[in-house]
């Protein structure tokens, strides 16, 4: 997704979250910031051999969390997720 993104933004200039490329969903073109699906970002940190719950505190704590200016990627809290809350 992320090489179509660019490829229909060229010169744009996006902000990454590192390792998070396989979560990236769209982008939201009136700020052209990166939209990330929370509940995919879960699953790539489970892959780590993380549990659901230690991925879970490991998200909000260390990426959902930070804020690092106005290209900061925008979560998507999608369907699955609210519904294992």
């Amino acid at each position: 997704m992320i090489e179509k993104i660019i490829d229909n933004f060229e010169g744009e200039t996006f902000l990454r979250a590192d390792g998070f490329d396989d979560a990236i969903i769209g982008v939201d073109e009136s700020t052209m910031r990166l939209i990330y699906s929370v509940s995919k970002s879960i699953e790539i940190l489970m892959k780590d051999n993380m549990s659901y719950e230690d991925a879970i505190d490991y998200f909000y704590f260390n990426v959902s969390g930070s804020y690092v200016g106005e290209k900061t990627p925008i979560w998507c809290y999608d369907k699955s997720l609210i519904e294992n809350k």
